[in-house]
């Protein structure tokens, strides 16, 4: 694994052919972008998303082009404020052209997965996300070994084909 930066992880963004699929399996998370987000939302029952901009313009850029941004969410039941927080808000990442799509946690057992959290570009590149405990990630880890791009790729699409597209996903 190499260790790459922030900024290297976000030109992957920019330079990717065909897709981008994303892993997610922590119920909640810390990011330093996202927390003072939360907690107005905690506060106030509510929260301005254009900080999400520069986000939602870069997917609609990408799948004018036709690339595909596709994002699988396992989840624990009942879900966590964080979740909340984020299925509030998951109609506009959807609107910018990503799909989504949740699994409860209870579905995912019979499921090999990787250790993080990751995106997966092109089958060919997997980008880790290293979380500490308070949820701030710790380090970003970036792989072309074809072992783990097929575990990757074998995981996002099990999760994929079981899970329950945004707009149908009610939590409990």
């Amino acid at each position: 694994m190499k260790l790459i930066s922030n900024k290297e992880r976000k030109d992957y963004f920019a330079n990717f052919k065909k897709e981008a699929l994303h892993l997610e399996m922590w119920d909640t998370y810390g990011t330093e972008a996202e927390k003072p987000h939360l907690q107005k939302w905690k506060e106030q029952g509510k929260d301005n998303s254009e900080w999400l901009k520069p986000w939602f313009d870069n997917v609609r850029a990408a799948t004018a082009s036709g690339k595909v941004f596709r994002r699988a969410r396992i989840v624990s039941e009942p879900v966590t404020d964080y979740i909340r927080w984020v299925l509030m808000d998951a109609h506009l990442f959807v609107d910018a052209g990503e799909e989504i799509r949740w699994l409860p946690r209870r579905l995912a057992s019979a499921i090999a997965l990787p250790g993080n959290d990751f995106w997966l570009f092109d089958d060919e590149t997997v980008i880790f996300s290293v979380f500490g405990g308070d949820g701030r990630v710790t380090e970003r880890q970036l792989t072309t070994d074809p072992s783990v791009v097929g575990l990757c790729k074998s995981a996002f699409t099990a999760v994929w084909e079981l899970a329950i597209p945004n707009h149908e996903y009610q939590p409990d």
